[in-house]
């Protein structure tokens, strides 16, 4: 799928965008690999890593630049969405900003990739997509929908499909890195004691990826198959000598995540790994031509990070920090 192929990734420099680039490069032989992204900081520091790969292109540009995404996709075969305003608080205090990045943004990349002929786009998307109770999420779900409806706007040319899952272990602003700097300082805030999240590494994050570019044939949300952990019990894996002390939830946030409402059981299919959320648009022959091999959840059928039947243990979580340690070391 990769092989000799032109990749460009928006939000490249990213936590996600970083590990992409290196499985990719290190898995397959693209013919180039195109770093979108506006801050020139840290494309410097990523261009030093691979100073010696002839195939990684580095383009300074925002999505919300209609012009320059234009010019970022010439000749692009695949596209990577991974650029977002994502961070709940910030969301909700600039709401402006942030649908300019993620619902204008997304439409013009959306235009850009079918005017300029790309095969296909994966959009990365999130758990705060599904039932949203705050602005990002919105605009998220917002963004889905128009890559969802982009399928029928650009007849059979370019594909688009979305995929979905929770919080990354270590990313930028995740709960880990937090909890780890706050060791030997006593209080661990935490907003709501009885709150719940989904646990998916970078690796998993990619691998879904990856299936999304192979499977999809466009209009697909893929929803990867991971554990859940409470935050509570998130802490004390990570800080075992600190007191948890509840402040109260942030404006917008949620106690438990969510990747598949009720609502979209009817269209919602299982597999080993992922689920997968087909357009309500397609009749019944439609989508069980499209589900090859799955099987239709439950009608009022609900993914949520508290009725997972999968829940990720401290040790699991300790030695995962442990063998990511240098990663921590960078946030």
């Amino acid at each position: 799928m990769f092989d000799n192929k032109i990749i460009l990734v928006t939000g490249g420099t990213g936590s996600f965008g970083q590990a992409f680039v290196s499985v990719i490069l290190n898995k397959y032989n693209p013919k180039k690999i195109i770093i979108f992204s506006r801050d020139e900081m840290k494309q410097w520091e990523m261009a030093k890593i691979y100073e010696t790969d002839s195939r990684i292109r580095f383009f300074i540009g925002d999505i919300r630049d209609r012009e320059r995404v234009y010019r970022a996709l010439d000749d692009v075969d695949l596209v990577v969405h991974a650029a977002a305003t994502k961070i709940v608080p910030i969301a909700e205090y600039n709401p402006f900003e942030c649908i300019k990045t993620n619902v204008i943004g997304a439409m013009n990349l959306i235009d850009a990739a079918i005017d300029t002929g790309v095969k296909k786009v994966v959009a990365l998307s999130t758990d705060k997509a599904s039932s949203p109770v705050n602005l990002y999420g919105a605009s998220k779900l917002a963004s889905d929908k128009l890559f969802v409806a982009a399928n029928a706007y650009s007849a059979t040319k370019t594909k688009f499909s979305v995929v979905r899952y929770g919080n990354v272990m270590g990313s930028r602003g995740s709960v880990i890195p937090l909890f780890l700097s706050l060791s030997g300082k006593g209080k661990i805030p935490i907003t709501d004691l009885r709150m719940t999240r989904f646990m998916i590494t970078l690796e998993q994050g990619i691998n879904l990826v990856e299936t999304a570019f192979e499977d999809m044939r466009g209009g697909e949300i893929y929803v990867k198959k991971i554990p859940s952990m409470k935050v509570v019990e998130i802490a004390n894996a990570l800080v075992p000598n600190g007191t948890v002390h509840e402040i109260g939830i942030r404006p917008g946030e949620k106690i438990h995540e969510q990747m598949v409402g009720v609502e979209d059981a009817l269209s919602t299919y299982e597999y080993e790994h992922y689920f997968k959320i087909l357009p309500q648009t397609l009749d019944n022959n439609q989508k069980a031509l499209r589900a090859s091999g799955g099987k239709l959840v439950p009608e009022g059928f609900v993914y949520s990070s508290d009725n997972n039947n999968d829940w990720m243990s401290k040790n699991d979580l300790i030695e995962f920090v442990k063998k990511n340690k240098n990663r921590f070391l960078k946030i």
